[in-house]
């Protein structure tokens, strides 16, 4: 199967400017008066779950595997580098448990991966430091269903007006062409789907732009693999790029082995 097959139709400067703080100021004693009281409360509030939460995490956690994160202590040794969107309903090490010190990540809009052409990026960085200091043995891209980032890119035109996200989402004009050929006749919903996928594979050609993946890639030193949560069922897909399966780098080809569909 190729990657690109329509397979799922349906220390502050000296420059740095002074920080004035402000007095404190009880409810009481200020003109807002109950206003006040009740954002603060609302905020306090929210912090006292997250208080909770690492109390609980401490306890259950930390404590319970005292020797595990002693070992943390002295060095990282992630087998996995993963790269995820940064959707606050996609949490990788939620959703397939990665535990401290398993896996490096970085997430950003649409899990996208940009071609060494583009130039340094916080995406690049990241892979970098996994794969040449960290020694990573697997790179997992994850994408979703229902990505605001896919959404934006499959509903930009070429003249329109630039902003941080449409700028960045750009990485994955490629994809956009390949699913509105394949799928023109589909709705824009059932595309933007197959666009979800069909980024993750851009994504993964984008990771042999880099000399230093793609060298450990044929020696099969490193492995790269994609990955697709639908949360409206709660699956999970993955599957592992063959590069020594068969490829035409020039039209962006892959083929891809090992997919498994967790369910």
């Amino acid at each position: 199967m190729r990657l690109n097959d329509v397979d799922d139709i349906q220390s502050r400067s000296s420059s740095s400017p002074e920080i004035t703080r402000r007095p404190s100021v009880s409810a009481s004693s200020n003109s807002l008066g109950v206003g006040l009281q009740e954002v603060t409360g609302s905020k306090l509030n929210l912090f006292d779950e997250l208080k909770q939460r690492f109390l609980s995490f401490k306890h259950h956690k930390y404590l319970e595997e005292l020797e595990h994160f002693e070992t943390l202590k002295e060095a990282q040794t992630p087998k996995f580098m993963v790269i995820a969107c940064a959707d606050s309903r996609v949490c990788p090490s939620t959703i397939l448990g990665f535990r401290p010190g398993e896996a490096f990540m970085i997430r950003n809009v649409a899990n996208l991966v940009p071609p060494l052409q583009k130039g340094p990026s916080e995406t690049n960085a990241a892979l970098e430091f996994a794969v040449k200091t960290l020694q990573v043995e697997n790179i997992l891209i994850i994408g979703h269903s229902c990505c605001g980032g896919i959404q934006t890119l499959m509903s930009m035109q070429d003249n329109s007006d630039s902003s941080f996200i449409k700028t960045w989402v750009t990485n994955g004009k490629n994809a956009k062409l390949t699913t509105e050929s394949a799928a023109n006749h589909l709705s824009f919903d059932q595309q933007c789907r197959l666009c979800e996928k069909e980024s993750i594979n851009m994504s993964l050609m984008n990771l042999l732009t880099y000399p230093w993946i793609k060298e450990k890639v044929k020696k099969e030193m490193l492995f790269v693999h994609g990955g697709y949560y639908d949360f409206l069922n709660c699956t999970f897909e993955k599957w592992t790029l063959d590069f020594k399966g068969g490829s035409d780098e020039e039209k962006g080809r892959f083929f891809v082995k090992d997919q498994q569909l967790w369910c």
